[in-house]
């Protein structure tokens, strides 16, 4: 028997197709696109105020202030982002950094010093994110009114805590730490301080099993479910991240204020969205960078600093920051239909 021959190939329609390249090659363009863009619109503003008050912005003094000033709200925006990568989002951070700024500053308190300080900030931020977890996670409330509702609560509290009143630190060891004095390399220990949470916050992103976790709830959090995740209980845990966020920045705010204040962290949750959201962070949840989100807080920060020093209004300087915000929406929705 003959062996039946096969057709020879035909070049033309047996081709090999180009192999495509991986996924995260083109999101990691992407995230090169908007860190480089968030670079530029800083470097710009860097030059506006330049031009606008040489010697006033340029200063050495006034730069430590701009980091310094952003470390607080930096800290917060960690733990913002890490909720709205999620799915969720937090509207009770300002009004938690009131509480445990109070609560911390009390003269009970400041009887047991520095440690007394720190760990009662800390322990009052970690419980109010418990509470807003365990609502969310388990209670199955919407993280918009469970957060609401803890803004309410933390701010009354808050204002019954001091009366009114502004509770003036009198411990040496905190207030130290704001003078010149405690500056290494002239760098102050707050803008130290928002560097080592953001170099954490950026590993356990983008490095760690819970940061995968995270991406995958806020994407989808049903698939997350069949893929084995326990998404109440990574929502309970990024709630308390966010607290323990909030507590660390009522620290920060005590040794810069030297006191602590029932007004403290006044529109810290609008704040820290906008830098999450102009720093490429989706309010959809299953995508966000720990890298633009703090290049979202300098940016508005810088924006304070010029407005102040150029004197110029309130005002216009919520315009400003609304019209930025409009305009990262506005990117984000296009490079989500490119890709």
């Amino acid at each position: 028997m003959t062996q039946p021959v096969s057709p020879p190939l035909d070049s033309s329609t047996d081709k090999v197709p180009p192999a495509r390249p991986p996924a995260w090659r083109g999101l990691l363009i992407h995230a090169d696109v908007r860190t480089l863009s968030l670079l530029g619109v800083l470097a710009v503003l860097i030059v506006i105020g330049g031009i606008t008050k040489p010697d006033e912005f340029l200063d050495t003094r006034n730069l430590q202030l701009v980091l310094t000033q952003a470390s607080v709200i930096g800290v917060v925006t960690v733990g913002m982002t890490f909720v709205i990568v999620s799915g969720g989002i937090d509207l009770s951070v300002g009004a938690i950094v009131a509480l445990a700024s109070v609560w911390a500053t009390t003269v009970a308190t400041q009887e047991y010093g520095f440690a007394g300080i720190l760990f009662t900030a800390v322990v009052v931020g970690v419980g109010c994110g418990l509470v807003n977890g365990v609502l969310i996670a388990y209670g199955a409330m919407v993280p918009f009114i469970a957060t609401l509702a803890m803004l309410a609560s933390a701010r009354g509290l808050s204002l019954q805590i001091t009366d009114g009143r502004t509770q003036i630190v009198t411990v040496p060891s905190v207030l130290d730490l704001g003078e010149r004095d405690a500056y290494v390399l002239g760098i102050p220990p707050l803008v130290m301080v928002f560097a080592v949470v953001t170099v954490i916050g950026w590993l356990v992103l983008n490095r760690t099993t819970f940061g995968r976790r995270t991406v995958a709830v806020g994407g989808n959090p049903e698939a997350a479910r069949l893929a084995g995740i326990d998404v109440r209980r990574q929502r309970l845990y990024l709630y308390l991240l966010s607290g323990l966020c909030c507590g660390i920045a009522a620290f920060l705010l005590i040794v810069l204020a030297g006191s602590g204040q029932n007004t403290n962290g006044n529109l810290y949750e609008l704040d820290a969205i906008a830098a999450a959201i102009i720093g490429g962070t989706l309010l959809t949840g299953g995508r966000g960078t720990i890298t633009g989100s703090v290049l979202g807080v300098l940016i508005f920060t810088t924006i304070t600093n010029i407005f102040a020093l150029n004197n110029l209004q309130s005002d216009v300087q919520q315009i400003a920051k609304g019209a930025i915000i409009v305009a990262a929406v506005l990117v984000q929705r296009r490079t989500a239909s490119t890709t």
